[in-house]
């Protein structure tokens, strides 16, 4: 079964870190470009960081950059969001998705970061 599954969230106190994972199963991201975005309560979807394959080419919504960094294991079937100095800001349900050249979107289910003290 082809799916990307999402974990690793948590809770976290105010300029601590936690890294998140987007698992490729049943195939891998090589020629996958996958997207971390964000909803939290009452707001709309925002697209956080991706990045694509072959070239590994990375971008970052202004909120997270210099914060957070996005980056995939070797064999192409994990990306990873890790999350430093994180802020209540960042509270929200973390999803993945992983799209193909040919415009196939698979979206993993979101995992929860609450940032509180």
């Amino acid at each position: 079964q082809v799916r990307v599954v999402a974990s690793g969230g948590g809770l976290v106190q105010p300029g601590g870190s936690l890294r998140l994972s987007c698992v490729a199963s049943g195939f891998t991201f090589s020629r996958w470009s996958v997207n971390w975005y964000r909803q939290a309560p009452g707001k709309e979807r925002e697209l956080v960081a991706g990045i694509t394959s072959p070239s590994g080419s990375t971008n970052y919504a202004d909120s997270v950059r210099g914060r957070f960094t996005i980056s995939r294991d070797k064999s192409e079937s994990t990306v990873y969001l890790q999350m430093n100095s994180l802020e209540p800001e960042d509270t929200a349900v973390y999803l993945c998705n992983a799209r193909s050249t040919f415009g196939i979107v698979y979206w993993g289910q979101g995992t929860q970061v609450t940032v509180s003290s």
